[in-house]
């Protein structure tokens, strides 16, 4: 299973030791599933995860492993067909890469982007229905 989890799942998993987040990134980590990221979205995770607000508890470490996982996962998309559909321009990216990964799942937090419900053939679910999913 091929997925793209959302730069708010990553730190979220960050964040906390527990909840679907964080239970997903495990599973990751576990090898429970296969990963598409971009070197857009690497970067968009280091920006995110160097805010004021974030640097002050998101553990150092833990950034940087996640960083390097992601340089390394299953998939790295370097060139990225926008889709123009994201009610956020700023998040069309993640939209480009479940349509050119051809990814199972896009796994995000974001409300106006779970409206959408799918991108071509990609179901896009929140981090509880994906983590139920994993457990089954």
């Amino acid at each position: 299973m091929l997925v793209v989890l959302d730069t708010n799942v990553l730190l979220s998993a960050l964040h906390s030791d527990g909840g679907p987040p964080a239970e997903i990134l495990d599973r990751w980590q576990q090898g429970r599933f296969r990963l598409a990221t971009s070197s857009e979205q690497i970067e968009e995770f280091k920006r995110a995860a160097g805010y004021a607000k974030l640097r002050t508890v998101l553990p150092r470490r833990a950034v940087g492993r996640v960083v390097n996982q992601l340089r390394n996962a299953d998939v790295l998309l370097e060139r990225l067909r926008r889709v123009g559909d994201s009610p956020d321009p700023g998040d069309d990216y993640l939209l480009a890469m479940a349509v050119t990964a051809g990814a199972d799942y896009l796994v995000t937090g974001d409300k106006a982007i779970l409206r959408l419900k799918r991108i071509a053939e990609t179901p896009i679910v929140p981090p509880r229905r994906f983590a139920a999913l994993l457990t089954r």
